[in-house]
């Protein structure tokens, strides 16, 4: 049975799904658009498509974390850690690689893919500590 927790975070986490599928509509767009610069930018092309990819796979790996979260054997904070977190590092990752090549022109990304690094870490942390949390024995 999914707890209470993980049945609020669930459902918030599919209700941002939709922010996803907006973005992949805005990468079709700028496809399909030739005015729209997107084709003349191999780097923002690769950016864009690695920030939407990050997104549907973090989303998906968040779903999979909350009621392993029940299962766990882990602190409060630690299981609001991987609950929140995860989610989280998707939204800061996905923000990162698109932020940091805003500009239709820009050759190298600003200093927002920073917060590619910075989600990259809260995954790693959620995910380790979610890790652990199953492999210890309940007490």
């Amino acid at each position: 049975m999914m707890s209470d927790a993980s049945r609020f975070m669930a459902g918030l986490i599919l209700i941002a799904v939709p922010t996803i599928e907006f973005g992949g509509l805005f990468l079709l767009t700028s496809l399909i658009d030739r005015d729209s610069g997107y084709a003349a930018n191999a780097l923002r092309q690769d950016f864009f498509r690695a920030g939407h990819a990050h997104a549907g796979v973090v989303t998906l790996l968040s779903l999979i974390c909350q009621p392993l979260v029940d299962a766990a054997t882990l602190r409060p904070a630690l299981g609001w850690l991987v609950r929140a977190g995860v989610p989280l590092a998707g939204i800061l990752m996905s923000a990162g690689f698109f932020l940091s090549m805003l500009a239709p022109t820009a050759a190298a990304p600003s200093p927002m893919v920073g917060l590619v690094h910075a989600g990259a870490a809260l995954l790693a942390a959620g995910v380790l500590t979610l890790g652990v949390g199953l492999l210890r024995r309940r007490t």
